[in-house]
């Protein structure tokens, strides 16, 4: 098969949380630990950081691995989703894995992925390890793709766990209150590994330090802790607490590896260039300004409309588009009523249409015109807007990728 064959059978053939939804949730870790077995368990071939959270973990992974690669590390890097290109999930130092890598790995693990019915999830969990392992990383920062107990990514044993928030996303999957999400994320914490709580909420602390104290690891609470101010060029207003979660992590990693003060400072200044990392708070355009935020949930997107409120402009335009299974209720009461909105439809299955999601917004006196698709949304908010307009996009990963 060809890289773009091999692309689309993962994509098509098998199970996937982003396009499908529930169906692709698995209820165990099974399938992840034969698939484990089968590849020779890589997870044992490298240290790692496991990042967990609702909020903020692919900042929080960029930037240590940012950090780590100043310190002259040989960093892997796992996240999830990608925004362009499906190898953006992998990386070693900036550096995507190779179309090449990612076709031998399937075309010689095929026939077991069908036999074991793996998820797109599992298999490239399988792929990430596989490499940085064949690789010899020197650490790997890994993040969930949802929840943490029963992520596919919870077979490492990390030098360090970090979750950095809890709010409330995908509560079909991860449990309809606070405290049973953070039971789930709190489901990577190991024996005896110290682990790093971004922020909390005094429901979620109990349920943390009740683990920690079972699993015998010293936990730490990085909003509690006074850091000295250290600039980034992730300038998201979010930005701040996720860089007391990374300086909180960090204290740990010393413990492990040489990381300067020097190497600190310009591994956050360096997000984007050391890691390519895309889409938070991101500038597209001037004159007028137009930005793009991946934040989906109302956690997230609180504090990126509260930033928006501090821009100066004349009038605010928002490209918007979300996910079918979105629960809109917390995040149409944050929604700013004298903005102009630009209704569009992800490019995805479970992408929601635009009519339907202009008819929710209509409930809450929000307006504005249904669009095509999300570059014919953009289009049109950079054709109606004077210099000072503000422009911003966002709602779901899936719009902020289609448009960088």
């Amino acid at each position: 098969m060809t890289y773009q064959e091999t692309i689309e059978w993962m994509f098509n053939q098998l199970p996937m949380y982003q396009t499908q939804g529930a169906s692709a949730f698995k209820k165990d870790l099974t399938n992840t630990l034969l698939l484990a077995k089968h590849l020779n368990n890589p997870e044992n071939g490298f240290k790692s950081v496991h990042v967990a959270g609702t909020n903020g973990k692919g900042s929080v992974s960029n930037m240590l691995a940012s950090v780590l690669q100043e310190a002259g590390y040989k960093v892997g890097l796992y996240t999830s989703p990608h925004l362009k290109d499906f190898r953006e999930r992998i990386k070693i130092n900036g550096e995507d894995i190779s179309k090449e890598f990612v076709m031998d790995f399937m075309d010689k693990n095929k026939p077991f992925f069908e036999a074991s019915q793996l998820s797109f999830f599992e298999m490239t969990v399988g792929l990430a390890f596989d490499y940085f392992t064949k690789e010899k990383v020197d650490v790997a920062i890994v993040e969930t793709g949802m929840g943490g107990r029963l992520d596919s990514t919870n077979i490492v044993t990390p030098l360090v766990s970090v979750i950095t928030n809890i709010g409330f996303d995908h509560t079909q999957f991860l449990g309809d209150t606070l405290e049973k999400i953070a039971f789930e994320k709190a489901g990577i914490i190991k024996n005896n590994v110290p682990v790093i709580i971004g922020e909390y909420t005094p429901e979620t602390k109990t349920v943390f330090e009740t683990k920690a104290k079972e699993m015998q690891s010293d936990i730490i609470f990085a909003s509690d802790v006074d850091f000295p101010l250290y600039e980034s060029d992730l300038t998201g207003d979010y930005q701040k607490q996720n860089r007391k979660t990374v300086l909180a992590t960090i204290n740990v990693l010393k413990h492990h590896f040489d990381i300067t003060e020097e190497a600190l400072v310009n591994g956050l200044l360096n997000v984007v260039k050391n890691t390519g990392f895309m889409g938070r708070w991101q500038v597209i355009n001037r004159n007028p300004t137009a930005v793009c935020d991946t934040a989906h949930n109302s956690h997230g997107l609180k504090i990126v409309l509260s930033q928006i409120a501090q821009q100066k402009f004349k009038v605010l335009r928002i490209v918007f588009g979300v996910v079918n299974d979105k629960d809109l209720t917390g995040i149409l009461p944050l929604m700013p009523k004298d903005a102009i909105y630009y209704f569009c439809k992800p490019n995805v299955m479970r992408g929601l249409d635009a009519k339907i999601l202009q008819e929710k917004f209509l409930g809450y006196d929000l307006k504005g015109e249904v669009y095509s698709s999300v570059a014919d949304a953009y289009r049109n908010a950079l054709a109606d807007a004077d210099e000072a307009d503000f422009i911003y996009v966002g709602g779901s990963t899936f719009v902020v990728a289609e448009i960088l």
